[in-house]
């Protein structure tokens, strides 16, 4: 067993060095980083601290999203003996200033986004700068004990004075050995599986977080995911592009999914044959049910068998819907103070509602009063703030969580709730507000809810505050909620949330101060049940979100407030407004009906679901692959390019500038006639040619593939023949021209991630007049997010034969001119981009 992390991160890490370690988005690209990159950066990572004079207990801040570099970071940290702050992602900068003052931070590393919040903070590094520190020369490392402190790690709220976790190196050996121990019996059988790849969606930041993306993963050589988008579609699209095999995620996560899946089959009306099949499942063995479910599970790869949960309770009926479909959901129950894992739910044997049996090394007990004491070496060493450091279990070496529970007869502990939420009712008893939220959910009318004790005349009383789907009525609701509880849990308060989510934490729990502060305002200070607090736009979740996006202060959130004029967003902040919106309620946004919002109002009916359903693109990813990939490539040489020919043999100019790229490239070109795209293949040199991807008129596309129902039987089956050849044949994939263009650069990013290079006409229409129209905006954006260099390239000669309604051109009547490939700077704005790329196809 390793005496200190840094050993742990140097021997694992060394004996997987080949293996591919972390996986992450960056822009629309999937970036990879094995064992042993991470390694050197880390170790790149402590010589820049040893340079900067940073020694052995000094403290560091991070603070950023998850990635490769943040754990490179933070082992590199490890390394020299540093002491880690990880800061939450979404703290504000005046929490993480007053955090950064306290620990008397030497550094803070963190995100460019970060590093631009807090400019007043210094020294800085970026994550981005840590790839390109120098090489590592070995330096000798200083010695490292168990004792010593790995990190402190911050929870309290930005309006409390913050307090630190301390957490040594052996707090967390200590709940790594027996993971460990207990993962040797089954590795026989993951070497059937390997790699076994983890979507993590758990902050690292916290300590749950590293343990699922940071410790565990090591032990088996398995491949960690990031992604900051928590939407449900996004979500089950890159389990399965990935193949990942667990989930790890908080509850609020696995709800979300459960219910796009039940929106998805009330769409199909096919809600009704799943509730049957469903009920008939419930005793039938694993494999049958994998086999009822099997359309379901095909829409997560057959390689996804488990999730994780952790950050809060998961309710049983979520896990109930998960298990019952033939997925492991294993739970863990910890907190920062113990250093995240007390217990564990064993992902072959579970213990259906519990939260585990404890692990090996600590020991756990409850007080007369229900409270779980957890004693061992998990428990963190301290805490820390303005004041200094202070224990932070008892003298007998017991911690009081503030957790109500229980036990079975088989040590499996159940988690019952925050001591502090437990409502004791006038008649002295106590209520649970998990049970009621638990009645609550079952109540299909019912997207999610918080139950809150409301202070009445000494004691308290349970209040259901609801977020219902589109005019549900509350009051029938609760009422039948109520008809399953008991006589004395029964909720005779309530209100329906004014907003479409509530406010939440980093890990998507309901910050119940906040939502029980409303509820005091709104029932008993003379308001109306369904009155919206006033104040400015920032003042809720929504607000925040326009504001940040929009860089300003916004007018008050009124529902006729234009979301153009009056709020000031632009076409690009539409498009980053309506991702922010998709991650942070939770849902899926069609584009199509989002470019016809105009007001706040209207935005709001559309996160209700008011608005109709959306028009779907396909993009089929079979086009990438053999034997579709030899196909077009016969096609091409007896079909595309002597068709060219014949139409107009080319004359090509500047292949000398692409000698010595190797690609992928973004080809951009001014968009004459429909077949631009088989000039374009005639000109590329084969390199490109024989891998290249065409955005085509989504609309016009989708059109073929879905005919209308008026068209005629044979007409449908012609159009569809079309589309058919237009995807396998000249690798076309949809890119709307009015909406619903984020999802086709997406699929352009996973196309360039397989070595292929992409050709968009940023026009998006044809001329009318034989001048260049204007690019449209979103071109700088996909080259922003796509990062490889554009192409440029021009048409020349085939308006006029257009214009002169011939059918053929003489020899080098049309000529195909290629630019030199252009990169951008970091910083860059996708305007200035476009304005760029605008006047290089002009130019040439």
């Amino acid at each position: 067993m390793s005496e200190d992390l840094a050993e742990f991160f140097l021997e694992h890490f060394s004996v997987h060095a080949s293996e591919c370690a972390y996986k992450q988005k960056h822009g629309y690209r999937m970036v990879a980083f094995t064992y042993g990159d991470v390694l050197r950066l880390a170790q790149s990572f402590a010589e820049e601290l040893d340079r900067r004079g940073i020694a052995k207990g000094e403290r560091v801040v991070l603070w950023g999203e998850n990635s490769a570099e943040w754990v490179a970071a933070f082992f590199g940290c490890t390394l020299r003996g540093v002491v880690v702050v990880p800061m939450d992602e979404g703290a504000s900068a005046d929490f993480g200033a007053r955090v950064f003052q306290q620990v008397q931070a030497k550094l803070l590393v963190s995100s460019r986004q970060h590093a631009s919040d807090a400019r007043q903070l210094s020294p800085g590094i970026t994550f981005d700068a840590i790839r390109s520190l120098p090489e590592s020369r070995h330096k000798t490392l200083p010695k490292i004990g168990r004792e010593d402190t790995l990190q402190i790690v911050f929870t309290s709220g930005t309006t409390a004075e913050p307090r630190g976790v301390v957490i040594s190196h052996g707090n967390v050996l200590a709940n790594i050995a027996p993971l460990e121990r207990e993962m040797q019996g089954y590795l026989k059988y993951e070497r059937l599986v390997h790699p076994v790849r983890f979507l993590n969606l758990l902050p690292l930041s916290h300590v749950f977080g590293q343990f699922l993306g940071m410790y565990l993963p090591p032990l088996l050589g398995g491949t960690v995911i990031f992604q900051q988008e928590l939407k449900p579609s996004e979500v089950m699209h890159t389990i399965k592009r990935e193949r990942v095999s667990v989930l790890v995620s908080v509850p609020r996560v696995l709800q979300s999914l459960k219910q796009k899946l039940e929106r998805d089959l009330e769409d199909r009306k096919q809600i009704e044959s799943f509730r049957q099949r469903f009920a008939a499942a419930k005793e039938k063995h694993f494999l049958h049910r994998w086999w009822i479910f099997r359309r379901i599970r095909r829409q997560f790869g057959w390689k996804f068998w488990a999730f994780i949960s952790g950050g809060a309770a998961l309710d049983s009926d979520t896990e109930e819907f998960w298990g019952r479909l033939g997925y492991a959901v294993i739970q863990g129950y910890g907190l920062t103070e113990t250093t995240s894992l007390v217990s564990v739910n064993h992902p072959f044997r579970l213990g259906k509602g519990s939260i585990g049996k404890v692990l090996p090394g600590r020991e756990v007990k409850l007080a007369p009063d229900g409270e779980i004491l957890v004693r061992g070496s998990g428990v963190a060493a301290g805490y820390w703030d303005a004041s200094g450091a202070y224990p932070v279990s008892n003298a007998e070496g017991w911690y009081r969580t503030g957790d109500i529970g229980a036990l079975d007869d088989a040590g499996n502990l159940y988690f019952k709730g925050r001591k502090k939420e437990v409502i004791v009712t006038p008649g002295g008893t106590n209520v649970y507000p998990e049970d009621l939220e638990a009645a609550l959910r079952r109540q299909p009318e019912v997207k999610d809810c918080v139950v809150i004790g409301v202070e009445r005349g000494g004691n308290a009383e349970p209040c259901a505050v609801v977020i219902l789907r589109n005019h549900a009525e509350v009051d029938a609701v609760v009422q039948r909620a109520n008809d399953s509880l008991a006589e004395y849990q029964r909720m005779r308060l309530w209100m329906e949330w004014p907003q479409q989510d509530f406010p939440r934490t980093s890990t998507q729990k309901p910050k119940r101060n906040l939502i029980a502060q409303t509820v005091n305002e709104v029932l008993f200070q003379k308001s109306a049940p369904d009155q919206k607090p006033s104040g400015s736009v920032a003042a809720s979740p929504l607000g925040d979100l326009i504001a940040r996006i929009s860089g300003r202060a916004a007018p008050a959130l009124r529902p006729d407030a234009n979301l153009d004029a009056d709020l000031g967003l632009s076409s690009l902040d539409r498009v980053e407004l309506m991702s922010a919106l998709e991650d942070r309620y939770q849902v899926d946004l069609s584009e199509t009906r989002f470019s016809a919002v105009r007001t706040v109002g209207d935005l709001e009916r559309m996160l209700r679901g008011e608005a109709a359903p959306a028009a779907g693109y396909h993009y089929p990813s079979w086009t990438l692959r053999w034997p579709i990939t030899w196909i077009r490539l016969l096609a091409h040489y007896l079909l595309l390019r002597p068709a060219v020919f014949l139409l107009g043999w080319p004359r090509i100019v500047g292949h000398e500038n692409l000698r010595g790229i190797a690609g992928p490239l973004l080809v951009i070109s001014n968009h004459v006639a429909d077949v631009d795209p088989g000039f374009i293949l005639t000109a590329l040199p084969g390199r490109f040619r024989h891998r290249l991807a065409i955005g085509a008129g989504g609309e016009a596309l989708e059109a073929l593939r879905t005919p209308a129902p008026d068209r005629g039987f044979l007409a449908r089956i012609y159009d569809r023949l079309q589309w058919l050849s237009g995807v396998s044949l000249l690798n076309l994939f949809p890119l709307p021209r009015e909406a619903g263009f984020r999802r086709s650069f997406a699929y352009a990013g996973e196309a360039v991630d397989r070595g292929y290079s992409v050709l968009v006409f940023p026009e998006g229409r044809l001329t009318t007049t034989g001048e260049m129209n204007p690019f449209r905006s979103g071109i700088g954006l996909l080259a922003e997010n796509l990062g490889i260099p554009v192409l440029p390239m021009r048409i020349d000669g085939l308006y006029e034969i257009k214009q002169a309604g011939k059918k053929f051109a003489a020899p080098h009547k049309i000529t195909v001119r290629i630019g030199k490939p252009m990169s951008f700077e970091l910083g860059t704005t996708p305007e200035q981009i476009t304005s760029r790329l605008a006047e290089a196809v002009r130019g040439l």
